[in-house]
């Protein structure tokens, strides 16, 4: 009850905080006081911590960070490999190099840090910006991505101002996807050299807006790049960025019209705006768009049982595959998400994936055998603390409600969400929940969450598994699609045989977002292009 009370609490000062953060944003805009200007205003709830490329580890920053930014390379709407900063690459015969050729027409954006004026993508920064993700003095929560994967003396090389090689210690398939995260993001030397470690709130990228203004804890300010190399782009002028932390709060400022878009849905709104189907009621079709699509996001349950003493009930595999059978994903979906979402049967990898296999059927709802489990094992009554931020608060009291019912008792402990994913890391915690957003469109990445080399992120179940290693290293260089399918199954097999995680439901982005946004494209990591929209 306390918890909960110091929940209520935060809630009633977050609203009234979100308040003020509208007021202020819109006195702070030099002028661009309202929505009715061409100017994009979005609400980011979870806080921007920095707009620093090594650190986008949350989609509030990355969300920022897309648009000030570019990569080699990037995603269409489909999660397709395009050009970006690279026009074209070639792919050595032994699949260990990797050679881009660069755009001639890409430029930094205008920044003090030029002392001769912005100056043209060149391939040494590529070079710089890479080396700087693995840095151990960087110590970005990226430098995971190139481990193991390329050439320990010399990576990344430019072969000339217009030509970047990347060498590998072995093929692997998923690359160019890879080099599309935000931490690949192309960046000036000259910048980090000037700002220090204020880069992170003072960025200079080659993308479509610029920066302009940040107020931590409140927003953000982009203006349009009109020398981006993308010509004709952007339409509109500017984003704003507000920091509503009360969803609720948000959306009545966007009913107001106060903001343009909003991403999430939860129940405190949920009712109004969605029917039981996931579709927009009638009375918001004049002025509201709810848009949602398959997310390469998997929200789970999971267990880092090398934290627990000997004779812990989660310790033993039956009382976690209990707990598995006695959640009812179905009801989670259709009665807190409003159905958006798919309950997750198949296993960890999202079913937006390629190699998702639908035939695959892991711990379906049967509270029956679960009970059983329980009585056999023999020692009650079961006590486990679950560890979780207040977005999922109503989610795991109901799961809560539906495990008393099979004779576990679960402890619900609230912790801010940077707290627990601190936590995560340090393995602080051993029964938690968690979430997975695809880094890239590759069943790899998820599979690297249970990689037993892999430190915390991304394993912070600890899993360890001969079995899965092999497959997994096999799984890195198959360019196979079938062969790939085939290793794919059996490390969902083994996921489910050895409960490191239980899958609640693969995740679908929900925007919502006034009818004056005109072309709104996004793609299956839930990244919007905002470059591409028009006001009306």
């Amino acid at each position: 009850m306390i918890a909960l009370q110091k929940m209520l609490n935060r809630n009633i000062r977050n609203f009234i905080i979100g308040l003020i953060a509208v007021a202020i944003l819109s006195y702070c805009y030099q002028g661009k006081k309202t929505p009715n200007d061409n100017i994009l205003v979005y609400n980011q709830h979870n806080a921007i911590t920095s707009l620093d490329p090594a650190f986008a580890r949350s989609q509030a920053n990355v969300w920022v960070i897309d648009h000030i930014f570019n990569g080699l390379v990037s995603l269409n709407d489909s999660g397709g490999i395009i050009p970006a900063i690279a026009k074209s690459w070639e792919i050595s015969k032994d699949r260990l190099k990797v050679v881009f050729t660069l755009r001639d027409d890409v430029f930094f954006q205008k920044n003090k840090c030029f002392p001769n004026g912005a100056r043209r993508v060149v391939a040494n920064d590529i070079v710089f910006s890479f080396n700087r993700i693995i840095d151990k003095k960087v110590a970005s929560p990226g430098s995971w991505i190139f481990n193991g994967l390329v050439d320990t003396l010399r990576p990344f090389v430019a072969l000339n101002d217009s030509t970047f090689e990347i060498k590998l210690q072995r093929p692997f398939a998923p690359l160019l996807g890879l080099l599309t995260m935000p931490y690949c993001s192309v960046i000036p030397q000259e910048a980090v050299a000037y700002y220090g470690s204020d880069f992170r709130k003072n960025p200079v990228g080659t993308g479509p807006f610029i920066f302009k203004k940040w107020i931590e804890g409140q927003g953000l300010f982009l203006t349009k790049n009109n020398q981006y190399y993308e010509k004709g782009w952007p339409k509109i002028e500017g984003i704003r960025v507000t920091n509503i932390q009360d969803r609720n709060t948000a959306f009545v400022e966007l009913k107001s019209g106060n903001i343009h878009l909003m991403s999430g849905i939860e129940s405190s709104y949920a009712y109004d705006l969605l029917d039981e189907e996931g579709k927009l009621k009638s009375h918001y079709r004049d002025k509201l768009i709810f848009s949602s699509a398959p997310f390469l996001n998997t929200e789970y349950l999971g267990f880092n049982v090398t934290n627990l003493p000997e004779g812990h009930p989660l310790k033993d595999i039956r009382i976690r595959r209990a707990i598995a059978l006695a959640i009812d994903k179905q009801t989670l979906v259709r009665v807190l998400r409003n159905s958006i979402g798919t309950p997750a049967y198949a296993g960890f990898c999202p079913n937006g994936l390629s190699t998702f296999d639908d035939k695959l059927v892991g711990n379906v709802y049967d509270p029956v055998k679960a009970k059983k489990m329980i009585s056999e094992f023999g020692r009650a009554p079961i006590k486990i603390t679950l560890n979780l931020s207040k977005d999922y608060l109503d989610l795991c009291t109901t799961i809560a409600r539906q495990l008393a019912e099979i004779g576990v008792t679960v402890e619900l402990q609230l912790m801010d969400a940077a707290t627990l994913r601190e936590g995560m890391r340090q393995g602080n915690v051993s029964f938690f929940r968690g979430s997975w957003i695809g880094d890239y469109p590759d069943a790899e990445n998820f599979f690297s969450v249970f990689y037993s080399k892999n430190g915390a992120p991304p394993n912070y179940t600890r899993f360890k598994n001969e079995e899965f290693d092999a497959l997994y290293l096999n799984f890195l260089g198959e360019s196979d699609f079938n062969k790939k399918k085939d290793l794919s199954r059996r490390m969902e097999e083994i996921l489910i045989e050895n409960v490191p995680l239980i899958p609640l439901f693969y995740d679908k982005s929900a925007l919502i977002y006034s009818n004056r946004i005109k072309n709104l494209h996004s793609n299956p990591l839930n990244i919007p292009k905002f470059k591409y929209i028009t006001l009306e």
